[in-house]
């Protein structure tokens, strides 16, 4: 199953797709189905009574990191980020007054399902609930070093789209073989694959539950492949990981 998690009629609703509509799953509205277009979108996840830990994977494609003139890493390159970072599909993010180069970066966004501590790979997908798009985008011209990104690069409010849909992780087989694609405008201009991910999800998984506990709701971004451009005012950007879904955002100034 597909969910979404949506604005309409004044509440937040949980919904899935039926027929190229949503279905809402709200007790007092179930079975009620309303289009797209009638809704505002909010990231496909459930609140928590704690704060969410956001880990993000940098450098995590080989291609991405010799488009960037880097090495591959060694082991996981991961920073943190906020949840107040974090917006749904068809929403805006900020391209702050002056900069001259942000990009989107198109990638898979591990859910955890259940509290995962010393996890061993072989048993690691046992501990996903499920996987969605994100759109992590950075800020080149606020960079120190791409080994560690600070704030202003990749923690800022409506810099991170995702969405639209929450797919269960029983749903998707093989996490490690999605094609992946971006389009600005609809002119595509990143492709590639979860296959050739340099560490994969079970490995992600072993090594941060190693030594902290991944609890259910975390979230874990995978990295991009290479072919990220910067991004105007106005333009559409469409981010889309096979079988997971399709996510839309537009660059505002404002």
């Amino acid at each position: 199953m597909k969910r979404a998690r949506i604005a309409w009629a004044g509440a937040v609703h949980d919904a899935t797709e039926a027929d190229g509509q949503l279905e809402l799953l709200t007790p007092a509205f179930k079975g009620r189905r309303v289009g797209f277009d009638e809704v505002v979108w909010l990231p496909p996840l459930a609140p928590l009574d704690r704060p969410r830990t956001v880990l993000a994977l940098g450098l995590n494609y080989a291609d991405h990191a010799k488009e960037l003139a880097f090495k591959a890493p060694e082991e996981p390159l991961a920073f943190v980020k906020g949840e107040a970072s974090l917006i749904g599909h068809r929403a805006f993010t900020v391209r702050p007054d002056g900069v001259m180069f942000m990009h989107y970066e198109c990638e898979l966004a591990v859910v955890i399902g259940r509290a995962a501590k010393r996890v061993k790979k072989a048993d690691a997908l046992q501990y996903v609930a499920g996987y969605t798009v994100a759109n992590d985008y950075a800020i080149r011209d606020y960079l120190e070093n791409w080994y560690r990104p600070n704030l202003k690069v990749k923690n800022r409010d409506t810099c991170t789209p995702i969405g639209p849909w929450l797919v269960d992780a029983a749903d998707v087989p093989d996490p490690m073989n999605l094609a992946l694609k971006t389009t600005v405008n609809g002119q595509l201009t990143q492709q590639g694959s979860t296959k050739d991910m340099i560490f994969d999800v079970p490995t992600l998984i072993e090594y941060f539950s190693r030594f902290m506990t991944l609890m259910p709701g975390d979230l874990i971004f995978t990295g991009t492949p290479d072919g990220v451009v910067d991004c105007q005012p106005g333009d559409v950007i469409v981010t889309e990981i096979e079988g997971i879904g399709a996510l839309t955002n537009t660059i505002t100034n404002r």
